[in-house]
């Protein structure tokens, strides 16, 4: 087994052949999302590799009959109700940015009046929440001031006694949810803690071993409840899953995959910070040996890459980057690297082949570089 053999791997089984939305999901079961558009969300960035014909924004066009939900996994985003199912219903508890202590009794009487007239309504639009109980204003765990009702609503839709039944405008649409009952015993929680770290380990596999145990701990933010029972869980997972040690790193992935049957395709791919196969930054480090920076937050004059900038993927090299907006109804495209492309001609025919993509994506007509 070698780092060669690690990477091929990675690239062949996180970008899976182009299939229908819903059966997308289904195979990732969590979709991570992200508001900033540069030049689309982090969610439609993800599934345009993945979806055959995907458009920007087809996600939240067809969320309702796609039957999936929003929620936090390892991170916030799109999730299966297979795997929702195995998550809830949490404990009282704050969002996961915010207070962890359990509800005062003040906030569960505001949640039970808030449910009732959620339920009354349907789907309702967090203003119009708002205006009915007029709770005053909060600070929120960013640092700002939000509504203390949309504060409320975000607490009860983690906890899952409301979803986001839709989005209009980008804004949540609220309505009342139920969940099933606890997990009975110790055997039926290590049973859906199993089957969450698996979720997790099939879409971000293969995975050193201290990456593997920094998954498994953010499944924290999946099942609060638990968090006391994910070290042994980190545990069994090492137990059943395939193991190889390459080049002094423990390296695991799903039992039955050999690494050596990969093969890398002749393909450009401009991906998203946090597409499956880049979102790990010190995998990313071991497999491609340089050091990506997420700098969409970091100071204009400190930029070293760009403020969203796209780890570009040819055949199973990771060569540099792109940074990609819409201006004036045109793609403008600019490009560094961190390594000559193999192949310069087969590169720049695949490299416009992916700008077309993405023009289709889109919806734009031309592209400036």
């Amino acid at each position: 087994m070698t780092a060669k053999d690690l990477r091929r791997f990675a690239v062949a089984r996180t970008l899976f052949a182009p299939t229908t939305l819903k059966q997308a999901i289904e195979r990732m079961g969590f979709v991570q999302a992200d508001p900033i558009r540069a030049p689309a969300r982090a969610q439609d960035l993800i599934l345009r590799h993945r979806v055959r014909n995907y458009r920007a924004g087809d996600l939240e066009r067809d969320y309702v009959k796609l039957g999936i939900e929003e929620d936090f996994f390892v991170v916030y985003g799109f999730v299966t109700r297979a795997v929702e199912a195995l998550m809830h219903p949490r404990p009282e508890i704050g969002v996961p940015a915010g207070s962890r202590e359990p509800w005062p009794a003040e906030q569960k009487k505001r949640a039970r009046l808030l449910i009732e007239f959620v339920r009354e309504r349907g789907a309702v639009h967090p203003r119009e929440v708002d205006q009915h109980f007029a709770h005053g204003r909060v600070r929120n765990y960013w640092g700002g001031s939000s509504s203390a009702t949309t504060h409320l609503l975000a607490e009860m839709h983690y906890r899952g006694m409301v979803r986001i039944a839709r989005r209009e405008n980008g804004i949540r649409m609220y309505s009342a949810h139920e969940h099933g009952p606890e997990a009975a015993d110790t055997a039926e929680r290590q049973k859906r803690l199993d089957a969450l770290v698996d979720v997790a380990v099939e879409l971000y596999a293969p995975l050193p071993a201290a990456c593997l145990g920094d998954l498994v701990r953010r499944l924290r933010f999946a099942v609060p409840q638990w968090h006391r029972e994910l070290k042994p869980a980190l545990g069994r997972a090492k137990e059943r899953l395939a193991h190889a040690r390459v080049d002094g790193v423990d390296w695991y992935w799903p039992a039955g995959e050999d690494p050596r049957d990969a093969e890398p395709a002749d393909t450009v791919r401009l991906l998203t910070p946090f597409d499956p196969l880049v979102w790990d930054r010190d995998r990313f480090e071991l497999l491609w040996g340089w050091v990506y920076r997420f700098e969409a937050y970091t100071p204009v004059a400190q930029r070293k890459l760009g403020y969203y900038a796209m780890p570009l993927l040819w055949r199973d090299r990771v060569i540099g980057w792109g940074n990609v907006a819409v201006k004036d109804g045109a793609l403008e495209a600019e490009f560094g690297s961190v390594a000559p492309a193999s192949g310069e001609r087969a590169f720049r025919r695949e490299l416009e082949i992916e700008l077309e993509r993405m023009r289709g994506f889109l919806g734009v007509s031309d592209t400036l570089k």
